[in-house]
Order: structure tokens, then C-alpha cells, then sequence
């Protein structure tokens, strides 16, 4: 089985992804951030979009969903957030499954970026699509979620296969780096940073990375580490509170 990620970026600092099931020649979007460079892309490939998979509500992964439905006529799948806001055709629930031929992705529970955030998991092809809940060296904004909940979210995904690649939503690594950087000494974070911040002096993106990268250096997967001493989730909150804050 082969899954092919054509990534792209989009907006101020989005990436749009379309991903192909080589064998079937099925193709799906993860989120809509731009309607217009989404179209633009699957007409640049030659793919026939079949499916479109949002994570969450926000304007800038939904918002494109009825142009890229009216130019394709693709079946729209997404969180019951979705609904009432944007299209979508088939409400999707954690614990449940979507194929795209022969690629199975599971539906993952992640909120607290926003409360029905879902991500999807394909184990045999070693691919996460986490939005806007666990970034390259960061995570999301708790724009309606608690603490909480964020910190059961990026366990969930933290609990994947080491080699999982991520793929995030933003290009947001940078700054993130600079975060991670201030509150966390370990000579691996520095190297990471080093390694992030000459990607994007070459305009390279920073994404996708791995779950094992993330867990070793991520400071919002290594909260308990960094603020020992107070429950997990509690020492997640401390530090997503500083980065809400931070001005480096």
C-alpha cells in the first residue's frame, strides 16, 4: 500500500495536503484552508478529489469546503463542529474509521484547540493529520478546551508509533523553537532548533516531523518533565499559559 502526500503551503502560513491511495487512485484533502490554491493543486496533479477530511471548524480548514464541493463534487467529511458552519456531507464521530481505497485512517479524539477537534491516523502507512492541536515543537491555542483536555489530546497522540510522521496545520516551528528554547536546557532541543531555524532560512518547510521527535522535544509533550511537581495536566497549563505570553 502506498499513501502519496503532496503537500503545499497556502494562506499566510497554512499547509494544505492532498493525499493519494495509490493503488485505487483515490485521492482526499485534509481541511479546506484555500479553496482556490486546493483547486489550483489538484489541477497542476491531475487528481480527481474524492474526499474532503476536516479536523475542526476554524475558517481557515473548513472554509473552503462548499467552492471545493461545487468545483469537484467530493463527498465532505468532518467533526459535527463543522456542521452548521460549513458543508459537510458525513458527520464523523472518535472511534471510527474513513477509507480511501485501500488506506484506512482512523478518527482520533483530539480537542481543546476547539472542543470537537478530531485528527487522522493511518497505522499502515505511518501518517497522522493532527491539525491545530500538536505542532511541530508546539501545540494549539486552547481557543475552547481546558487544560485538560488538551494535555488527554496530545497524550492520545503521543501514544502513536515513534515513527508516525505528523503532519501539522501551520508553519509555525519557528517561532514554537524559540519557546522551547527558553524553558527547556536539553542540549537535544538546541540541536532541533539549530536544525529549524537553517530550514527556514533555506525556505524549507518544517513539517512534516515524527511523534518520536515530538517526544523528545516538544516542551508541551515533555510538561511533566519541565514542571515537576504539579499534576500533568497542570504543568501542560503553566507552560501553555507562558507561550500565550511569550514575546521571544
Amino acid at each position: 500500500m502506498t499513501l502519496t502526500v503532496h503537500q503545499f503551503p497556502c494562506l499566510s502560513d497554512n499547509y494544505g495536503y492532498l493525499i493519494r491511495d495509490e493503488a485505487s487512485g483515490r485521492t482526499a484533502c485534509i481541511d479546506t484552508p484555500d479553496a482556490a490554491a486546493v483547486l489550483a493543486e489538484l489541477g497542476r496533479l491531475g487528481w480527481k478529489l474524492d474526499l474532503v477530511l476536516n479536523t475542526h471548524w476554524h475558517a481557515d480548514h473548513a472554509g473552503g469546503n462548499a467552492e471545493v464541493k461545487a468545483a469537484t463534487g467530493c463527498e465532505l467529511l468532518g467533526p459535527a463542529e463543522v456542521s452548521g458552519r460549513f458543508p459537510v456531507d458525513r458527520v464523523l464521530s472518535p472511534g471510527e474509521t474513513v477509507s480511501l481505497g485501500g488506506t484506512v485512517f482512523e478518527v482520533l479524539e483530539s480537542g481543546g484547540h476547539t472542543l470537537g477537534h478530531i485528527a487522522f491516523h493511518a497505522p499502515e502507512a505511518g501518517v497522522a493529520f493532527v491539525g491545530d492541536t500538536l505542532f511541530a515543537l508546539g501545540c494549539g491555542r486552547m481557543f475552547e478546551g481546558s487544560p485538560a483536555q488538551m494535555w488527554s489530546s496530545l497524550q492520545r497522540l503521543a501514544a502513536l508509533p515513534d515513527a508516525t510522521r505528523v503532519y501539522c496545520a501551520h508553519e509555525y516551528t519557528a517561532s514554537n523553537a524559540r519557546f522551547a528554547l527558553s524553558v527547556d536546557p536539553d542540549p537535544a532541543v538546541r540541536a532541533r532548533a539549530d536544525a529549524v531555524f537553517a530550514a527556514r532560512e533555506r525556505g524549507e518547510p518544517t513539517v512534516p516531523s515524527t511523534i518520536g521527535e515530538e517526544k523528545a522535544t516538544n516542551p508541551f509533550l515533555r510538561a511533566p518533565h519541565l514542571r515537576p511537581g504539579l499534576p500533568p495536566h497542570d504543568a501542560f497549563a503553566a507552560l501553555r499559559a507562558e507561550k500565550d505570553n511569550f514575546r521571544g
